[in-house]
């Protein structure tokens, strides 16, 4: 490891303009300081480490050989870009990295004119990217565009739709291929199998490249003629080397496979092919977590390890003094397991996180009966919906911000059959600082209006086992579970199974002043806030209202029976919940008074008609006021 004050060339550099005065032989020091800087500021500010690792070479090549931000970088999931805001003007801040009012978790276009587009979900990148090569053609500017992508996002299906496009319309885009073998855990499926494979000789590029050079000097290269002869050369080298290259058999050239952590043939390369004509695409193997030896090991831990000693690699984990709550994933993980093992036809499916939502747990038991689908979430509703018409309880697990990407697979393929299938929404509500996009704010409001699901959200670890097994019972149709990131409030979590009443919420504080309705574990927020209500008002000689608190449970179908008394017996309700305020619980709640002419005063608390930015969730919960001292205050209010 170096120190900040042995870097020779970091320092002189504050944005790619500076990077270009350099010469070719000094950017590998360039590389060892800026991955180096990367490992020092993470092991302090935790973020996403192994990804950044390993284009380090990639970001230094890129911003050598392009104008930007003139010419177009257009990032896969900004995992990976850490090193590219260090040298576009940020490293000063880097140290604010994913900190409340610091620079943003991922690139983003309000952030710097170097951030080109919005890349916090995967898949994106090549979508993105032609529509600015397309835009530059029209504008007759000769922009260079360029669009990132990992081999884990090249299996989502939106990568594929900008393939298909890019092949068929007019432009000079250049796809780089970042070819790891990993997405957060190891890439899945015929696409991985398929790039570990692919090989192209590097002299048959530059025979290639001369010959076609020569014949548009002769003028016989015309572009009518060019995709015909394209097609022919592709054929002929299928049969030579004895494997279909399918990014060619759409015309779109191929290079590669090449190192990618060799940054002075990289600058090489893409000096040769940034101005060649027509769609490209280079394909470059990488090392995830390259340059520090514990994250190459283990690339899924190291992908965002947390705090860790920078000399040694030691993760460090705070000790408690007491026995803490489990995580709900973890609760998730292990009942899903128990379950399975009562009940034959549970199968499990991931879209490309298995360790992230624990159904990792019943893969190592089970291997046969889960499914890590890859980066692909519509296609894991509809094939966990395939699997359920034919008699499987599928239960996928997708995480809430993520399951945005399969609307249409949970109407069309899912609820107009009424399935009987299980979707865990994990990481819902506020997550912290991933930021926007990552925030599982919407799926309450955009699942409601759809019929005949069954929405449910636990107050705690055993509620949630409960719900899990109440779920897998047959006759439900589609049913789903959301809850949080992170840990819950029973450190005794175990419980027997039983079945839960579908759409009956529970009363969990009785009180004749003010009825507060929660739905979740933001319920227990409510409980710490009606505890520090009392002490306030006794303190300050307040009267302190008499307050009922009830745990909803059900979204849908929602608990009409204690709407029905609240809306008799309060003048006051409060409702709260972890997701947008706009559609969800409060929006019900007040649809359901108004249907029933009741009218009480309603206060809704959730999250804002606004993107909440990044952050500690504690402090994201008191800026948007779902914190217990900000209910507090609507109690005493």
């Amino acid at each position: 490891m170096g120190d900040k004050n042995e870097y020779k060339l970091l320092p002189r550099i504050d944005y790619p303009a500076d990077l270009r005065q350099l010469d070719v032989d000094q950017l590998p020091q360039v590389c060892e300081e800026l991955r180096n800087d990367i490992i020092e500021e993470l092991s302090i500010n935790p973020g996403h480490l192994a990804s950044s690792l390993g284009v380090v070479e990639l970001t230094v090549a890129l911003h050598y050989v392009f104008d930007t931000p003139y010419d177009r970088i257009v990032w896969d999931v900004g995992h990976q870009a850490y090193g590219h805001k260090i040298l576009t003007g940020r490293r000063d801040r880097f140290c604010t990295n994913r900190c409340l009012n610091g620079i943003k978790p991922f690139p983003h276009p309000f952030e710097s004119e170097y951030d080109t587009f919005c890349c916090g979900h995967a898949s994106n990148s090549i979508s993105a990217a032609l529509g600015m090569a397309v835009a530059a053609r029209l504008h007759g500017e000769d922009r260079k565009v360029v669009a990132v992508i990992g081999d884990g996002s090249m299996s989502g299906g939106l990568a594929f739709e900008g393939i298909n496009n890019t092949a068929g319309t007019d432009n000079d885009m250049l796809i780089i291929l970042n070819d790891n073998n990993m997405s957060i855990d190891h890439s899945v499926g015929g696409m991985r199998k398929y790039l570990l494979q692919l090989t192209t000789n590097s002299t048959y590029n530059s025979i290639r490249y001369s010959i076609s050079q020569k014949l548009r000097n002769w003028g016989f290269l015309t572009e009518k003629r060019r995709k015909g002869i394209i097609r022919f050369n592709n054929s002929v080298k299928s049969v030579l080397t004895r494997q279909q290259n399918i990014f060619e058999g759409m015309d779109i050239r191929y290079f590669g496979p090449t190192d990618g952590n060799d940054v002075i043939e990289l600058v090489r390369i893409l000096r040769i092919i940034k101005d060649m004509k027509g769609p490209k695409l280079l394909h470059l193997h990488t090392k995830k977590g390259k340059g520090y030896a514990p994250a190459e090991e283990n690339a899924t831990i190291w992908h965002a390890p947390g705090k860790f000693d920078y000399e040694t690699g030691e993760r460090i984990k705070s000790v408690a003094d007491a026995p803490q709550p489990p995580k709900f994933q973890d609760v998730f993980g292990m009942t899903l397991l128990e379950l399975a093992q009562k009940n034959e036809k549970i199968v499990g499916v991931t879209p490309a996180m298995p360790t992230g939502c624990s159904m990792n747990i019943m893969m190592k038991a089970m291997p046969d009966r889960v499914f890590d689908v890859g980066i692909a979430e519509g296609h894991a509703v509809t094939f966990s919906g395939g699997m359920a018409k034919d008699g499987l309880m599928p239960f996928c697990n997708i995480y809430s911000s993520f399951m945005q990407r399969a609307y249409d697979n949970i109407i069309h393929d899912v609820a107009t059959m009424k399935l009987d299938m299980v979707l865990c929404l994990d990481r819902a509500g506020i997550v912290g600082e991933d930021g926007p996009t990552h925030h599982g704010a919407f799926d309450l409001a955009f699942l409601r209006p759809i019929p005949n699901l069954t929405i449910a959200s636990p107050l705690n670890e055993p509620e949630l086992r409960r719900l899990m097994y109440t779920a897998q019972l047959p006759g439900h149709g589609p049913f789903v579970i959301r809850y949080p990131r992170g840990c819950g409030s029973v450190v005794d979590w175990r419980c027997d199974f039983e079945e839960i009443p579908v759409g009956k919420g529970v009363k969990l504080t009785d009180g004749d002043d003010i009825a507060i309705l929660s739905l979740g574990p933001i319920g227990m927020e409510v409980q710490k806030a009606m505890m520090m209500a009392q002490m306030t008002a006794s303190n300050e000689h307040l009267a302190m209202p008499s307050v009922a608190h009830y745990d909803m449970r059900f979204l849908k179908p929602i608990d009409t029976a204690i709407l029905h008394e609240v809306g008799r017996k309060f003048r006051r309700v409060i409702t709260v919940e972890d997701g947008v305020i706009s559609g969800g619980l409060g929006s019900a709640v007040l649809e359901f008074f108004a249907d029933n002419h009741y009218q009480p005063e309603v206060v809704r608390l959730g999250i804002p008609d606004k993107f909440v930015e990044h952050g500690k969730p504690s402090e994201l919960y008191k800026i948007i006021g779902l914190d217990a001292e900000s209910i507090v205050k609507h109690i005493l209010r």
